[in-house]
């Protein structure tokens, strides 16, 4: 039988799934990280996670971006060859593109476009987060299989490829990536693994693997009760088991779960070929899978607010400083201590790779720079605009090591003192740090609409023009973060991670299912 699909009904279905994976998490999602916060033992992993769930359920209710780092979108496509298209005054891609552009630029909950044209020289934004990467997959029936996902530049960019000789070991070439993608793509999340084809196809399997329904905790369950296997679910395991005990944790910080599971797809490959791509997905994982019948557009049903544990994160107002960013003093900074949690309050910078690359510039031409940075503290962010009466939308921490070959200059030439992002710091940076006595604290990725919470006043101060990337300054209270590299060079990221290893490595934590319930 042959289905008619119009293209209102594909533009209308797709810029709804965009709206919905903007501020609810999948349920298969929600019920993993749970299970994670309610066995984890690290303090410093688990007040993470209980950010991240927080946020999560605030974005469901609040119907605002979960992260402020709204994506690049990706869809797939599986059309049936029984599918008549009607009504397009287009390809099929514009029509996608259509839909994109109407779900980013929906008034009532504008999500930020991060997409821009020419990758390479002028980079300029396209405004509407337009185009998507569209993979589309012709095969039998009569309907279109629909998935959409959004991609943060914080995940996507931890993605790796090898081409590995058929008889080397995947399991130790996962165990040598995973530490090198540092924090930056917010663990816990999970990783998804394409084996096979060509090194594109492999990029793809591990793509779509990540649209895959998480289900660990049902495979553990499988095993313990001694059910036979499949060679893939082996490995599966093997590497959950492995990776977690690599002693990362949430947010890099050290702790008893970095992934919540691990997919794998496959490909038949040359003989002399093993094709492997590794992405992962980060806590603030998007998509949404729906199928078009012709009976008219979809929308997706909510998930229960049931589906969330009881968290309700809080700052810890007694065991945190609270510190006045008005009258920050560089002997103040220099006394944090890594691991510290504080408590920010006062008028803080904002700025990102481009303001940072501006400023430098600027500097190196001998001008006037449009803010004084003296004694101030700088927050990696590029949040998403504000709707109704919001100061700020979402604006969770952007990932601080792309900012690393500017921080010596910054803190040498500008009289920054403190800088706060997402995951850890490189050496270049730390050694900068160290070398002037500054501070990096770290505020919680996946966490963008509790944190932005905290901002009270928000205003533009310097090169408007960048859009997202422009200075601002922010009013805030009681703003949660982390000393993440102190004064000496101690990084949080490196002395977590490598105790809670040891600790792991030890048997110490043997009785604790890490993502079961």
């Amino acid at each position: 039988m042959t289905t008619t699909i119009q293209q209102a009904d594909l533009i209308e279905s797709i810029a709804a799934a965009l709206q919905y994976i903007s501020y609810y998490h999948p349920a298969d999602y929600i019920a993993h990280l749970s299970r994670a916060w309610a066995q984890e033992q690290s303090p410093a992993a688990k007040d993470a996670m209980a950010q991240i769930l927080t946020n999560s359920k605030m974005s469901a209710i609040g119907h605002r971006p979960i992260c402020q780092d709204t994506g690049i979108v990706n869809v797939f496509l599986k059309v049936g060859m029984d599918v008549r298209w009607e009504g397009f005054t287009g390809s099929l891609d514009d029509a996608i593109n259509e839909g994109v552009r109407r779900g980013y630029n929906y008034a009532e909950n504008m999500l930020r476009a991060s997409v821009v044209d020419d990758p390479q020289f002028a980079r300029k934004n396209t405004k509407d987060n337009t185009p998507a990467v569209i993979f589309t997959e012709i095969v039998a029936g009569n309907t279109v299989d629909v998935t959409v996902a959004a991609k943060g530049g914080g995940s996507e960019n931890k993605s790796k490829m090898i081409m590995m000789n058929p008889s080397d070991n995947l399991v130790d070439w996962v165990l040598k990536t995973v530490p090198t993608m540092g924090a930056g793509w917010c663990p816990p999340g999970m990783l998804g693994i394409g084996i096979g084809g060509t090194m594109e196809k492999a990029a793809l399997l591990a793509k779509e693997s990540l649209m895959d329904e998480l289900d660990m905790y049902e495979l553990q369950g499988k095993a313990a009760r001694g059910e036979k296997l499949s060679q893939v679910e082996e490995l599966r395991l093997e590497l959950h088991e492995k990776v977690n005990a690599l002693g990362i944790g949430a947010q890099g910080l050290g702790g008893l779960t970095t992934v919540l599971d691990v997919k794998i797809k496959m490909y038949p490959t040359h003989a002399a070929s093993k094709p492997v791509a590794m992405i992962p997905n980060c806590a603030a994982t998007r998509h949404a899978h729906f199928v078009m019948d012709g009976s008219g557009p979809v929308y997706l049903d909510p998930p229960s607010l049931d589906l969330w544990p009881k968290v309700d994160w809080a700052p810890n107002t007694e065991t945190s400083k609270r510190v006045d960013l008005n009258t920050l003093t560089k002997e103040e900074v220099a006394s944090w201590k890594p691991g510290q949690t504080l408590l920010l309050n006062g008028k803080m910078l904002t700025g990102r790779d481009a303001a940072h690359k501006r400023i430098q510039d600027m500097l190196a031409k001998g001008e006037a720079l449009p803010v004084d940075f003296t004694n101030r503290v700088i927050y990696y962010v590029g949040p998403v605009d504000p709707v109704r009466d919001e100061v700020v939308g979402p604006a969770g921490p952007t990932t601080a090591t792309r900012m690393d070959k500017f921080t010596d200059m910054m803190l040498a030439k500008t009289g920054l003192i403190a800088m706060v992002g997402k995951a850890e710091r490189g050496p270049v940076a730390i050694e900068a740090i160290k070398n002037h006595r500054s501070a990096y604290l770290m505020a919680v990725g996946g966490a963008a609409y509790l944190v932005s919470k905290a901002i009270k006043g928000a205003k533009v101060v310097g090169f408007a023009d960048l859009g997202m990337e422009a200075i601002y300054e922010f009013d805030v209270v009681d703003m949660p973060v982390t000393v993440a590299v102190d004064a000496g060079g101690t990084s949080a990221h490196i002395t977590g991670p490598a105790d809670w290893q040891r600790r792991i490595a030890t048997g110490e934590f043997k009785g604790i299912a890490v993502a079961t319930s």
